[in-house]
């Protein structure tokens, strides 16, 4: 019986590992450096978590005037803090205006190179940071 615990264990460890390696990617894996893409709207969410921090903006389509609500990248909690962010920097409700690359799929994702809050520019701390 116990054996089987032990191998139980292992494979729960196993799947929770693999899981979370499969969240992490390349920034050329999912994101193209030659699709920059700046966007301004309403912050709708925040996910301070790793291995990448993701937050949500409401941005008005100019073409057709329906609200598009976008994932925007950034980089892990840790590097953030180092770029000067805390949990608490963007809020639901803000106003920002984000740089970044588009995703390679097309759809309103993008991987942060910068994001304009409260009229303070902040580095994103993405793999594509400075270019």
């Amino acid at each position: 019986m116990e054996a089987r615990l032990i191998f139980a264990a292992a494979l729960l460890s196993l799947g929770v590992s693999a899981a979370s390696t499969a969240r992490h990617h390349s920034f050329a894996a999912e994101f193209d450096a030659g699709q920059p893409v700046s966007i301004e709207g309403v912050v709708t969410k925040v996910e301070w978590t790793n291995p990448h921090v993701w937050f949500f903006v409401n941005v008005e389509d100019e073409g057709t005037g329906t609200i598009v609500n976008w994932g925007a990248e950034m980089g892990s909690p840790n590097a953030l803090v180092r770029n000067g962010w805390t949990p608490d920097t963007m809020q639901i409700g803000m106003v920002v205006t984000v740089n970044g690359s588009r995703a390679k799929d097309g759809s309103s994702r993008m991987n942060t190179r910068n994001v304009m809050v409260d009229g303070q520019r902040l580095g994103a701390a993405s793999s594509q940071q400075g270019n």
